[in-house]
């Protein structure tokens, strides 16, 4: 059994590329694993706002000293600490636009990357408190891009992720999907290559 937090942040809805990848994804753990259980988080449409100053002053005082007003700011963090820390898998869909991933990932980012939570400079130099933990990233891009782009974009990720802990990754993607005579193929091509990762 594992708990799995699957992260939406495609707008499109039913129609997202991202979200057929991860569900592809979730399909293929449930079936080796289907007591697992798996929570949804869609920043579509239940985004976190992004980061203000009361928003990361809060992350400095304990729980059970916050004002009401602190805890008003911190709620969003607090329960997106509690949803990645309990997880053992975490399943991510990435579309692109305008040449990166969506700002709803940023602030969902922003707000557990937590000093004290999910990492620590206690010995003097930083260190992920996320461990044990597995992450997908599910790449969707409307275009085709040879020009390191998409590489740059992933190496992002990896670090940002690899800052708090979460190092083990693994990274799925199909370019093309608004070229029509490129999306089903490519789409196919990933969805075979995830169902033969996880066989």
């Amino acid at each position: 059994m594992a708990n799995i937090l699957n992260i939406k942040t495609s707008i499109s809805g039913e129609n997202s590329v991202s979200n057929k990848l991860s569900q592809t994804l979730i399909n293929q753990l449930l079936e080796k694993n289907p007591e697992s259980k798996v929570v949804v988080r869609d920043l579509s449409a239940d985004p976190i706002p992004h980061l203000e100053i009361k928003h990361f002053a809060s992350f400095a005082v304990p729980h059970e000293e916050k004002s009401e007003e602190q805890k008003e700011a911190s709620k969003y963090s607090d329960e997106a600490l509690k949803e990645i820390q309990k997880a053992d898998i975490i399943i991510i869909g990435v579309p692109f636009y305008n040449f990166t991933f969506p700002s709803t990932l940023k602030s969902w980012i922003d707000s557990i990357s937590v000093a004290g939570k999910t990492f620590s400079y206690a010995d003097g130099t930083p260190k992920g408190l996320l461990e044990n933990k597995k992450l997908y990233l599910n790449f969707a891009i409307g275009g085709v891009y040879e020009n390191g782009l998409v590489e740059n974009m992933e190496y992002y990720l990896r670090t940002l992720f690899g800052f708090i802990g979460i190092t083990d990754v693994e990274v799925f993607q199909t370019q093309g999907t608004m070229i029509p005579q490129l999306k089903e193929e490519n789409l196919m091509k990933a969805v075979e290559k995830i169902e033969a990762v996880l066989a």
